[in-house]
């Protein structure tokens, strides 16, 4: 199953423009058993400016005896980012904003970024985070196509968290594919998406970060 991955992986990343993806970051957040394999490859294939690897979600305890979580110690060894309070975290784990608080700290203890979901201008944004996902929720996938937040509505909310959140980076999530990212990365608020179920389709993923 690697050796597949590996494969298609290595063509995926061979296969992107650097002279076209050079001003963009692209951050791959895969499940955290294959961070180490990820990071391994990109290390031996990839240009450090173009790819980063992020975690999906980390433990809100830190090192401890704490059996079947990731520690943000052990997704430091491979990632860069992290990603907290994604809504599907918020409403199946029924994680809350303190505890969302708590985890962003303990990320910033071993450095990493962490890039915090918001479902609008109400949810709390802890402080001293510097990328904010807003994803409202009738837009997130859960099997079924979502419907994606309007361009206005995502410029407002993300002008909001920037201005009165203060919040330097904000992305937009929430059903991207290939065909209306660029709606989104073209708002003036709006610095990237946060992709899901379109980015489990390499095609799809690089026409997407190809129009972004």
């Amino acid at each position: 199953m690697i050796s597949f991955l590996n494969r298609d992986f290595i063509t995926w990343m061979h296969s992107q423009d650097t002279d076209t993806n050079g001003n963009k970051q692209i951050v791959i957040c895969p499940s955290f058993t294959l961070l180490a394999e990820l990071d391994k490859l990109i290390k031996q294939h990839a240009p450090s400016f173009l790819l980063s690897l992020g975690a999906q979600n980390m433990s809100p305890f830190d090192k401890g005896p704490y059996t079947g979580e990731e520690s943000a110690a052990q997704i430091s060894e491979f990632a860069k980012y992290v990603i907290l309070g994604h809504s599907e975290r918020r409403l199946n784990f029924k994680e809350t904003a303190q505890q969302v608080e708590e985890k962003v700290a303990i990320a910033r203890k071993y450095q990493l970024e962490p890039i915090v979901c918001v479902q609008g201008k109400n949810t709390p944004v802890p402080q001293g985070v510097h990328i904010v996902a807003y994803e409202p929720l009738d837009a997130i996938s859960t099997g079924q196509v979502g419907e994606p937040a309007s361009p206005e509505r995502a410029e407002e909310v993300a002008h909001f968290l920037k201005h009165e959140r203060h919040i330097p980076y904000v992305l937009y999530g929430g059903s991207v594919d290939p065909s209306n990212v660029r709606q989104y990365t073209s708002l003036e608020s709006i610095n990237g998406v946060l992709i899901g179920g379109a980015s489990l389709d390499p095609v799809s993923f690089s026409q997407i970060i190809q129009n972004a």
